[in-house]
């Protein structure tokens, strides 16, 4: 194998503390999602060390945006499932995205009435003190 082989190797291979510098997951939660499967297979070397790829990583960045979401750890593990079925699922996951979709939006909905009333009442709290008026 020539150098410049062996060295495009190594810059797509992360050991499970660089990924854990670059993601912000813990070693335990990398292992965790890996065990549930969450995560897909991950090669290892020849000692056995967990080496992920920049394919890995855009997974672990698209699984860090459905947490975000809310979305249920077992909806996550079965998502992943879906994809690693295959082609023939992709309805199935679609519809799994649209629901938490639809559950983000009202989530949204929610944020922004909570976010009113917090604006009132700051506001409202801003009045007595430019007037001098004791706060509630």
């Amino acid at each position: 194998m020539s150098q410049s082989h062996s060295l495009s190797l190594t810059q797509t291979r992360y050991t499970i503390s660089e990924v854990e510098a670059r993601t912000g997951l813990s070693q335990h939660t990398l292992r965790w999602y890996e065990r549930i499967g969450l995560m897909p297979h991950v090669d290892r070397s020849h000692s056995g060390q967990r080496r992920f790829t920049d394919k890995d990583l855009d997974w672990l960045g698209f699984v860090g945006k459905l947490r975000a979401t809310g979305m249920s750890v077992a909806d996550m593990v079965r998502y992943a499932e879906l994809v690693r079925e295959g082609e023939h699922t992709v309805e199935e996951r679609r519809e799994l995205l649209e629901r938490t979709r639809c559950e983000v939006r009202a989530r949204i909905g929610e944020l922004t009435d909570a976010l009113a009333v917090l604006d009132y009442k700051i506001d409202m709290y801003a009045m007595r003190t430019v007037s001098g008026k004791g706060q509630q």
